[in-house]
């Protein structure tokens, strides 16, 4: 790989890669940056070291290694190998990054120095900038600016990342190259056939175009590609959390006489898993990128750049799975000790339930589009002006007949006595009693989900620099930013969990019977003879339509044409800055640059929210809202920020080299956290409901930080460094739940039929089953009750009437909390060895913070999620015919999450390390092949709750191998 770090010199030598003028054409808020054109991967690694060398304050970065030949596939996976910065991998790939314990979030990427906006379906509209969008053939750099400056754009607390595309002026003359790779995806191969993609080898092609005319005056760049993927990934899960937790001598493991060994000490915390959950997941993805780019110089003073930057991401996804959930009746289990304490094995006795098997098959489509104006004149010597502005959108929808998500449901209603062993990495689900013949299988409940999102940024910079003496520069600037974003979404949902049809309406040839352990072998204890090995796949479009036929009701089960929830926020920001660099001239060489930011922002949210109506019991664990016509809510907020910066480095030697920072940066609140309105979920429960609401007047996370950074160059392609950073961080946004009875709706949970089922009809209050048996035998005219089979109501409801409780329900929004800190070191060693062609290049990122998770606390916390440690090890070789590359990275255990489906739970993910490997060779000056392997270990993904045993999930999927060849005309 070949890794080079973008500098931020004004001083510095005239570059090679990209010319003054083009520079400050792709980077509008940057310092003007300096590139190296380098072609291997030593002599990119010579001309990294050399940048870092020379840069100002600290700034690492990645470059092509040629043109149209970037280091890795994935802008997310070159990333990783820069010291600080960690991924979070999405379906097998880099997808978001954080850097220095900051998450994704709060990291800001820019295109040629813009802002973007992000669209992510399945990211609740935050900021984080999916790098999975982009492909990186043409890609020439990305800069990483690890300190705030006065001319850098605010929202990176952890970093700003500029990702810059190609430019005719960077190069001159004639260049193109094309290239074509073909894609093995192993883990297609480990899915059931009802959602496996018919090939594993998929195509990927690209190619660039650079060229100037008329003297140089003229450049037209164009660049595209397009991928190809199929993949799969095999997830088992307790989807929706771990209930409480609760005190040892309390809770539901108390509330009957219970089978218990090696009971939790009274004084210890324990969980209980609310399900449990096998899914099989089969993805296929075409992602297209494209940019022009013209360029005009008409006079030498002059540079003018006009660009339109494409992308499209669109995902088919396919699903089967099982599933088990627990009433938490009667029940056994087997306990670790300590505190919080979990549950090594968990049994509850039951008799006719559900064995829940369930498929989906949706699609989504991502577009981005940038079209963007830059202009840079010189008209002395001393004095460089600079306006750049664009219009970029960022959307994302449904690609599908079917929704952009959806769930259909079907059921055997045969399951006895369920187990779940937790001892293992693999959860082992055992259940006795299965009988697929007698109670055959059938459609049960069905979500259909229509989600859209939109971002959208209109941007103005205007940028200066004034030489006012030899050796200091004036810098100055303003900008104007308008950001909106829109998310909506409805859905169509059919809550007959209980049965919507009958088993006979369904051909016995449409369920394939599967079994489930070979999907999972390379996790610990998926092997285990007591696993129940069989389940039942079958193809969503031939059973949703049968469905459908057999209820007359088409519309239930297709996604709403229309939304029913619709957020839309506007920022409008306007900045301004002064910036002064200076050399002095000392014993000691010192540059140092003093700036000052102003910031302000005005925020407006308008939500359109149904309103509920009431509530309807309808089978053993449902308790769908009703809802009523939607309605608009607006809300707004404002803030302002005045952010100064200081920077400056000391040439102790001529080797050696001293750095340090102080500043202050901001992070702007997630989108989701800024929408207006109250939304409630659908499904309430016996415990109550949930829900979540934004807050416009959320104020920007602020962080003050300090770098200092010693280097060390001993050798013509050898260094070592060592920096120490800190950041101290206040209006940290956290999530928190409040108690309420929104619309004051009436639940029959706790009313006098329920009370009348638990006092008189002998019914526990964990049976459900039992109460609603009692009240439809004994009230079948109640007002609210609808027994079963009358009116067409299969299942029967019971409906909450005004004598009724007021159902409470657990709200969840966002506020500015707690002060937080965290600091860490990064440390860098490059060693090539003289002329043997081997070289590695490695780092290691440390960092801490005191404002941790309390596993032995109940209730909402906060916490710092992101938090880890990280490591990378790249060894290489290289001479005139082949290049080789061995890659390791390793992330340590962070927090992913404060919450998970049941509630105020931490989320963990586990330590994790891949190994990549990549061989080049040189055919001739002009055509090269290249073999490259990722994930070549096949490692597995594992997220664990309070204890390891308390398993969120743990995730499979599989190496993936590329070959391919490339020609430069």
């Amino acid at each position: 790989m070949s890794l080079a770090v973008a500098s931020a010199c004004a001083a510095a030598a005239a570059p090679v890669y990209a010319q003054e003028a083009t520079a400050a054409a792709a980077a509008a808020t940057q310092p003007e940056v300096q590139s190296v054109v380098v072609t291997g991967l030593r002599q990119s690694l010579a001309s990294s070291m050399n940048l870092k060398r020379n840069s100002d304050g600290i700034v690492d970065g990645i470059v092509a290694e040629d043109i149209g030949k970037f280091p890795d596939t994935n802008l997310a996976e070159s990333l990783q190998r820069i010291s600080g910065v960690s991924i979070d991998r999405s379906i097998g790939e880099g997808s978001k990054i954080t850097v220095r314990g900051v998450g994704p979030d709060f990291n800001l990427v820019l295109l040629n120095g813009r802002q973007m906006p992000t669209s992510n379906l399945g990211d609740l509209n935050g900021r984080a900038f999916d790098f999975a969008n982009l492909a990186s053939e043409a890609i020439s750099q990305i800069q990483v600016y690890k300190t705030g400056r006065a001319e850098t754009p605010t929202g990176g607390i952890g970093a700003t990342v500029n990702v810059m595309t190609a430019k005719p002026f960077d190069r001159p003359g004639l260049h193109a190259s094309i290239g074509a790779k073909g894609v093995y995806d192993t883990s297609n191969d480990n899915l059931p056939r009802d959602i496996q993609a018919s090939n594993s080898l998929t195509p990927e092609v690209s190619g660039i175009y650079s060229n100037t005319f008329a003297n140089n005056t003229f450049g037209v760049a164009l660049t595209g590609s397009y991928q190809e993927r199929n993949l799969g990934y095999n997830t088992a899960a307790v989807s929706n959390g771990w209930k409480g937790p609760y005190q040892g001598n309390a809770g539901p493991l108390y509330a009957q006489q219970n089978q218990i060994t090696n009971a939790p000490a009274a004084n210890a915390l324990y969980s209980l898993p609310q399900n449990l959950n096998y899914n099989f997941n089969g993805v296929k993805r075409q992602r297209t990128n494209a940019q022009l780019t013209l360029q005009y110089k008409p006079v030498d003073t002059l540079v003018t750049t006009l660009d339109y930057t494409y992308s499209e991401n669109k995902i088919q996804t396919k699903r089967n799975d099982i599933s088990a959930w627990f009433n938490f009746g009667p029940s056994a289990s087997n306990w670790t000790g300590g505190s919080p304490s979990s549950p090594l094995s968990w049994t509850e006795f039951v008799t006719g339930s559900d064995i829940a098997m369930g498929a989906a098959d949706f699609a989504t489509k991502t577009q981005n589009k940038s079209l963007g104006f830059n202009a840079v004149w010189k008209p002395t010597n001393t004095l460089r002006f600079e306006l750049d502005t664009h219009h970029s959108t960022a959307e994302s929808g449904a690609d599908s007949p079917f929704g952009s998500s959806n769930t259909l449901g079907t059921a055997s209603f045969s399951r006895g006595t369920t187990t779940v062993d937790f001892s293992k990495d693999f959860p082992v689900l055992s259940i006795q009693g299965a009988d697929f013949v007698k109670a055959g299988q059938q459609v049960t409940g069905s979500v259909f989900t229509n989600s859209y999102m939109k971002g959208q940024v209109d941007q103005t910079q205007v940028k200066g620099a004034w030489k006012v003496l030899e050796a200091s520069e004036l810098r100055f600037g303003a900008t104007y930013s308008k950001v909106e974003n829109r998310s909506a979404f409805s859905n169509q949902q059919r809550d007959t969990w209980g049965g919507a049809t009958k088993p006979s309406d369904y051909p016995s040839s449409v369920w394939h019977q599967d079994s489930i352990g070979q999907y999972f072998n390379k996790i610990s204890g998926s092997n285990n003879a007591a696993l129940f090995n069989q389940f039942y796949t079958f193809n969503f479009a031939q059973v949703r339509q049968l469905a459908s036929d057999v209820s007359g009701q088409p519309a239930l089960y297709l996604p709403k044409s229309t939304f029913d929830n619709d957020a839309r926020t506007g920022e409008k920001s306007n900045a301004a800055y002064v910036q002064f660099n200076t050399d002095w001239d000392t014993k000691l060489p010192i540059h140092t640059s003093v700036g000052l930011r102003y910031e302000k922002t005005d925020v407006v949210s308008t939500a359109l929210v149904p309103a509920a109506t009431g509530i309807s019991w309808v089978s053993q664990n449902e308790f769908p809202i009703t809802f009523g016509s939607p309605t608009f809510t607006t809300l707004t907020g404002a803030y302002h920020h005045l952010l100064p910066s200081f920077d400056s480095d000391i040439d102790l030697t001529p080797d050696q080299k001293l750095r340090f920072s102080l500043g202050e940066t901001i992070g702007r609140p997630r989108y989701d956290q800024i929408q207006g309105g109250q939304t409630l979920n659908s499904l309430v429960r016996t415990d109550g409901g949930t829900g979540s609401q934004g807050n416009p007047a959320l104020k920007p996370v602020k962080s003050k930080n300090l770098d200092l950074s010693y280097e060390w160059y001993y050798g013509k392609q050898n260094f070592f460094s060592a920096g120490y950073f800190r950041k101290n961080l206040e209006n940290y946004a956290g999530q928190s739940q409040i108690d309420a009875t929104p619309f004051n709706l009436h639940t029959p949970v706790g009313g006098a039929l329920w009370n009348e089922a638990i006092s008189t009809g002998g019914c526990l209050t964990s049976d459900t089953t039992c109460i609603r048996s009692y009240i439809f035998a004994n009230h079948p005219t109640a007002p609210g009750v609808t027994p079963p089979g009358v009116n067409g109501n299969v299942n029967g409801t019971i409906v909450g009437q005004p004598s009724d409780p007021i159902a409470h329900f657990r709200i969840t929004s966002f506020s500015n909390q707690k002060k937080a800190s965290l600091n860490g070191l990064e440390l860098n060693w490059q060693h090539m060895f003289g002329n043997s062609g081997f070289g590695v290049s490695s780092n290691y990122t440390y960092v801490h913070s005191g404002l941790r998770y309390d596993n032995n606390a109940i209730g909402e916390q906060f916490a710092l999620v992101g938090l880890s440690n990280s490591y990378n090890v790249v060894g290489i070789y290289e001479d005139k015919k082949w290049t080789a590359r061995v890659a390791y990275n390793w992330r340590g255990e962070f927090l992913s999450s404060t919450f998970d489906g049941s509630g105020p739970n931490p989320q963990y993910v586990e330590p994790y390390g891949q190994v990549d490997v990549s061989i080049g060779w040189n055919y001739n000056e002009k055509l090269s092949f290249q073999l490259e392997g990722i994930n070549v270990t096949n490692q597995i993904q594992r997220v664990h709750s309070r204890t390891q045993q308390q398993l969120e999930s743990v995730t499979q999927a599989g190496p993936r191998y590329m070959i391919g060849a490339r020609y430069k005309f």
